[in-house]
């Protein structure tokens, strides 16, 4: 199997291979599952660097206090809820 960022594998069978972008793994995902009937799961083993950060200054890896609260994304949905 060639190293990508994201593989799929089957719980249910010998397939699992690897993509190098997120849509093509849920394009096989969805086919083989279709195809099929088994259950199937991804990884993601890398993102890049702005996908990383943004998810970083959002506070989403669950690390507590290490959210940077100067980001926009940090606390999106009181943004949204003070336009409505």
């Amino acid at each position: 199997m060639d190293e990508g960022n994201v593989v799929v594998e089957c719980r249910d069978c010998t397939f699992d291979e690897s993509f190098p972008n997120l849509g093509r793994a849920r394009v096989a995902l969805n086919d083989h599952e279709l195809e099929t009937g088994h259950d199937v799961d991804w990884q993601i083993n890398r993102v890049s660097a702005g996908v990383e950060q943004a998810g970083a200054d959002a506070g989403i890896f669950g690390i507590s206090g290490c959210a940077n609260t100067n980001s926009a994304l940090f606390d999106w949905q009181r943004s949204t809820d003070d336009h409505e």
